[in-house]
């Protein structure tokens, strides 16, 4: 079994229509995220060895697109929230391996909205990319 370093990878064996579990999109995902799916304030930091920084929330609503649920965020330092996926119970972050060693608290966390985070264009124009690529790779699989 491959070892996956995102949180919940272990327990996040939710399926959609095709089979597919979060893992699997994640693999899917790690071909696609880019500098240009990365948020415009961390693009200068992210590098291949660190594909996951700055895609949360484009990701996030991709999962719930796909799995439903709830989008949660973590409050960050600046007034950020780090976006994760609630389905029933099932927790899983697939971009928690941006930083690093550092453990987050997924307790209590508020439910995010698509129409506050994709209120900004450039945000909701990469999670179009990122959708966009995710299902024409999902048909070839």
């Amino acid at each position: 079994m491959k070892i996956y370093r995102f949180y919940g990878w272990k327990t996040a064996d939710i399926k959609d229509e095709y089979g597919l579990t979060p893992r699997d999109y994640y693999d899917l995902l790690e071909k696609v995220w880019c500098a240009d799916t990365c948020a415009p304030r961390m693009r200068d930091d992210w590098n291949p060895q660190n594909k996951t920084l700055g895609q949360c929330s484009i990701t996030a609503f991709l999962m719930q697109d796909i799995y439903g649920g709830k989008v949660r965020g973590i409050l960050r330092s600046g007034g950020n929230y780090h976006c994760f996926n609630d389905v029933d119970g099932c927790v899983f972050d697939l971009t928690s391996e941006q930083f690093g060693e550092e453990v987050l608290d997924y307790s209590d966390c508020p439910e995010q909205f698509r129409e506050v985070h994709f209120a900004k264009e450039e945000k909701r124009l990469r999670y179009e990319y990122l959708r966009a690529k995710i299902l024409e790779m999902r048909q070839e699989k």
